[in-house]
This record gives structure tokens, C-alpha cells and sequence, in this order.
């Protein structure tokens, strides 16, 4: 089991640019998957982006080639960096770790894009 504490939500305007971080309470070097999903009102949860072990990454078409996940496993970190944000962008996003035996999750941080 692993707690997850997600940071780095705000407003920000449409074509801007933010990084959300997401530390975890243990080491993520053996950590299969870590991801980030996002929430809007009224709309189900999705997945976002996966970071694997190994530098393989993987994400959602309406983020491809404006998002980059990574993992800073000396750190205890997943990032999410997210440019070109769009007013669609805006929800709470989630940190999941996920792996033999358990799949947890972080509070949420709300991005908002809006001018």
C-alpha cells in the first residue's frame, strides 16, 4: 500500500502551461504503473497518462503531445506536465498507483482553465 498526496493545482488561462507533482509515501522503483486520471463535473473518471517501470509512458489521444508524465523514483515522484491547456482540461486530476495486491489513490488536485 502506498499514500499519495497531489499539489500543484490552480487556475491557470487557456494556452498555459502547469506541473502537477504527486509524492508517494514509499518508493515507487518498483511500482508497475503510476498514472494520473482526471475527473470533470459531471463526467466519469479517465485515465490521463501512465508512467511504467522501464521509461515507457502512454496517453490518453485528447492529451497527446501536450502532457508528459514522468516518474523521479529517487524522489518519490510522478509529475505531470501539462501545456497548451484547454478549457476542457479543467477537472480534479488523481494520482494512482497501481500494482500486485493493491491500486491506490491520492485526494485530488483541481486544475482550472479559464480566462
Amino acid at each position: 500500500q502506498v499514500q499519495l498526496v497531489e499539489s500543484g493545482g490552480t487556475l491557470v488561462q487557456p494556452g498555459g502551461s502547469l506541473t502537477l507533482s504527486c509524492v508517494a509515501s514509499r518508493s515507487i522503483f518498483s511500482i508497475p504503473a503510476m498514472k494520473w486520471y482526471r475527473q470533470a463535473p459531471g463526467k466519469l473518471r479517465e485515465l490521463v497518462a501512465t508512467a511504467f517501470i522501464g521509461s515507457s509512458t502512454n496517453y490518453a489521444d485528447s492529451v497527446k503531445g501536450r502532457f508528459t508524465i514522468s516518474r523521479d523514483n529517487a524522489k518519490n515522484t510522478v509529475y505531470l506536465q501539462m501545456n497548451s491547456l484547454k478549457p476542457e482540461d479543467t477537472a480534479v486530476y488523481y494520482c494512482n498507483a497501481r500494482g500486485a495486491g493493491y491500486d491506490d489513490w491520492g485526494q485530488g488536485t483541481q486544475v482550472t482553465v479559464s480566462s
